[in-house]
């Protein structure tokens, strides 16, 4: 992907990040980095400067009143989009990230669903490709084929396998250095050696899918697997005698949950609930499969026909959740409206929390200098108004 660069100042914004809340804030971006932010008028002599010498380029000014800025979203966990699958090729891998890019999110990490090994080296194999000339793409995340098939949600279980060496040398091997994430249900025979295997190549280990105990998910969080795969969904329930995977996530500091917060995946409530638990440890998730930022209608998940009525998609006759029609956008305005979490902490989860859980924290995430060029102008009602991604301007919907 080629990116055309200009140097951008956005003024008369309100901010948001982890770092809280500044009113009347401006930021300039030159290249594909924020090189200066402030507040007040300080934005003027920059723009004046830029404009009389042209030393960074040609100048993109945004008025920011009555908007808000913050960074933009990373999304750890999407499937497709724009009536596109991440499983289906190159092409429609970009075609899905450009409608998710329109809705704010940034930075996407590439997720594929349970297929044969072939089929998911081949996929892998896209993907890297498109990492290695697009910044934007962050790199796969293979959620299946190691999940319990007791827990397989809307994979395909005849593909569902044990994480043996052979397969977990190939699929990493596949990767080309760009394979980001792994869930895995450690249960499974070899799962705990297959993290140790995962870690060591530098992917970021997920628990998910799973029948684990709170014991069986703490020997993985301690085997290096840092992240919980929406929570709550296709693994034990929160219960007050067995206490199951959830639970051990909470407790420990390590770990990261992600949690699909659409309204239907998991109860306004328990969003509450696992905000307070884990402050700073949650990052919304998508699972957007292919009829997101589209219509209802008859889909494909993988190998695996999904209806999608009312914006809920299922397994074609049944009652089987196949992932969200969310984006992030939509998150955000679902986490703060339906569950009122402050908006500190759902921007949060959006942004700088899915930056640490891939060890980017040093540069995505947050709008301070040195950071990248990611920022979302939103409106009063939470719809982004403006994009830019590493410091290119991004269409964004009518």
């Amino acid at each position: 992907m080629s990116l055309a660069h200009t140097s951008v100042i956005v003024h008369s914004a309100q901010s948001v990040d982890a770092g809280g809340i500044v009113d009347d804030a401006w930021l300039l971006a030159s290249d594909d980095r924020i090189v200066e932010t402030g507040t007040g008028s300080g934005w003027r002599a920059l723009a004046a400067e830029i404009g009389m010498h042209g030393g960074r380029g040609q100048l993109d000014l945004v008025d920011g009143s009555g908007l808000r800025l913050v960074p933009g979203f990373i999304d750890l966990h999407a499937h497709g989009g724009g009536g596109h699958s991440f499983d289906d090729g190159a092409a429609e891998i970009a075609a899905a990230v450009a409608v998710h890019r329109a809705h704010g999110t940034t930075r996407s990490v590439i997720s594929l669903v349970a297929n044969p090994l072939p089929a998911l080296e081949q996929s892998l194999g896209a993907v890297a490709s498109l990492a290695e000339g697009d910044p934007l793409v962050l790199g796969a995340h293979l959620e299946g084929p190691f999940l319990a098939p007791s827990r397989k949600g809307a994979h395909n279980p005849s593909f569902l396998i044990a994480p043996t060496p052979d397969a977990v040398s190939r699929l990493i091997e596949a990767g080309r250095g760009h394979l980001r994430q792994v869930t895995i249900a450690p249960e499974l025979p070899g799962g705990l050696d297959a993290i140790d295997r995962f870690v060591a190549a530098g992917v970021v280990v997920a628990v998910g899918h799973t029948e684990a105990s709170a014991e069986q998910a703490r020997e993985a969080f301690d085997r290096g697997a840092t992240l919980l795969t929406h929570a709550f969904n296709a693994m034990p329930g929160l219960g007050h005698r067995e206490p199951g995977p959830v639970a051990a996530a909470l407790a420990d500091p390590r770990v990261v949950l992600e949690l699909i917060v659409d309204g239907v995946h998991v109860h306004p409530d328990v969003v509450r609930l696992a905000f307070g638990a884990a402050p700073g440890r949650i990052a919304l998730i998508t699972d957007a499969m292919a009829a997101a930022g589209s219509r209802d209608g008859h889909y494909r998940l993988g190998t695996l026909d999904v209806e999608v009525a009312d914006g809920r998609a299922v397994l074609a006759g049944t009652a089987t959740i196949a992932g969200s029609t969310l984006t992030l956008d939509a998150a955000l305005r679902e986490a703060t409206a339906a569950s009122g979490i402050d908006v500190v902490a759902a921007v949060t989860a959006l942004t700088a929390t899915p930056a640490r859980a891939l060890g980017r924290a040093g540069d995505l995430g947050l709008l301070r200098p040195g950071h990248a060029a990611d920022l979302v102008l939103l409106t009063p009602d939470g719809r982004p108004r403006h994009v830019f991604a590493a410091g290119a301007r991004i269409p964004t919907p009518a």
